[in-house]
């Protein structure tokens, strides 16, 4: 009788690919494709077209997403007030690019009109490296506070952040500082307006009117973000963080230092945000503390849900899916159907309930998302149904 060797007789576990059996060629041969037409889509429409518009401020919105999708679906770490970075941002050009310190006179990297106006004046790159920095610290003092801290826990740590942030911004104009007799932290409600509109080297100062160079710099910034995020989750810092959101315990018995990988994450996360911020307070050319509320961050988890918590490209979807309706379905196409079948509202008046009947059917027939993480879709589908144990499954 033939005696068995060890090991014999049992399966070999699987091994699964993240890229979910597509062939990096392929993966990126299509980006290439997508990243081709992104660039020319400009040129089949006027460069004012109210779509070039809302094109330019969904791709800020993928980036926003793309940094909470750091925090949320690479480190497992709830983030609620994601929206504190957004303000941050904004408030680094409202304050570095614009006559609010209407008494200092500082111009750095900036030509023409502008030489000639009171206040700080800085060039927009510049700008944009200080708010990611401004953005990170702050990611990083949300950060300590949850170190010890899991699930529901940190949620409420960083809801509270978010909103400390956002009555700063409304009673900011209480807040004397001293830059002079009129200097306070923020403009209320009353704003920071107008800003600086963007100003690149060798290139024409940015205008209202012309909207392709705003859609080509977002586009730009969305790619160097994209290849960063990529890169980081490919990483050894990456599989880190994907360490501690499968289980924390666990990573930290194999030496994961889970102190400075939380803080990575939250400070990476909230540089990211940053960007979008300082782009859209830039773009829309105002710097309101109405634009901060509790909603917005909701808003931008909703995408990395609905597109896949922890898959780039799912986010990606997510985002722009979300951006469609939120400024062009719901307000252009659908906003006058209840009223011809008799109801006495419109269906702007129901954007986030519409937003969370969608998130709810995603999370019944496809809680890993639309374009969901390899990795997470095996945690969340496989042995489902068949009697096989959490165990088994992950062999």
């Amino acid at each position: 009788m033939a005696i068995a060797s060890p090991g014999q007789g049992v399966p070999k576990p699987k091994r699964y690919s993240l890229e979910g059996g597509v062939p990096p060629i392929v993966s990126r041969v299509g980006f290439i494709v997508l990243a081709v037409f992104a660039l020319v889509l400009p040129f089949f429409m006027d460069s004012g077209a109210n779509l070039l518009g809302e094109l330019t401020i969904a791709l800020s919105y993928v980036i926003l997403a793309l940094g909470l999708n750091v925090v949320v679906g690479f480190a497992g770490l709830l983030d609620l007030g994601y929206v504190a970075f957004f303000a941050i941002g904004a408030y680094a050009v409202g304050w570095l690019a614009s006559g609010f310190f209407v008494n200092a006179n500082v111009h750095i990297g900036v030509s023409g009109p502008v030489l000639n106006l009171p206040g700080v004046h800085v060039n927009f790159l510049i700008v944009l490296v200080v708010a990611m920095i401004l953005c990170a610290i702050g990611g990083i003092l949300i950060g300590l506070p949850t170190l010890r801290l899991r699930g529901d826990y940190i949620a409420i740590v960083t809801l509270a952040f978010g909103e400390i942030i956002r009555v700063f911004a409304v009673n900011g104009d209480a807040i004397k500082l001293p830059f002079g007799e009129d200097a306070t932290l923020t403009a209320g409600r009353q704003g920071i307006t107008p800003v600086d509109k963007v100003q690149l080297p060798f290139l024409d100062r940015f205008t209202t009117l012309e909207l392709r160079p705003w859609y080509w710099l977002i586009l730009v910034l969305l790619f160097i973000t994209l290849f960063c995020v990529i890169r980081l989750r490919d990483s050894r810092l990456g599989r880190a963080w994907i360490a501690i959101r499968e289980d924390e315990v666990a990573a930290a018995s194999m030496g994961v230092p889970l102190v400075k990988t939380k803080l990575y994450a939250y400070g990476v996360g909230a540089a990211i945000g940053g960007i979008g911020g300082a782009f859209q307070a830039s773009y829309l050319n105002t710097v309101n503390a109405d634009q901060f509320a509790f909603t917005f961050s909701i808003f931008i988890l909703a995408m990395i849900i609905l597109g896949g918590l922890g898959s780039v490209w799912g986010v990606v979807f997510g985002a722009l899916l979300l951006s469609f309706i939120n400024s062009y379905l719901i307000p252009d196409v659908l906003r006058t159907v209840p009223g011809k079948v008799g109801l006495d509202f419109e269906l702007t008046d129901l954007g986030f309930g519409i937003f969370g009947f969608l998130l709810l059917i995603v999370m019944v027939l496809r809680p890993e998302g639309l374009l969901p993480e390899k990795r997470r879709q095996i945690e969340l589908t496989e042995g489902v149904g068949t009697g096989e144990s959490s165990y088994e499954a992950r062999a």
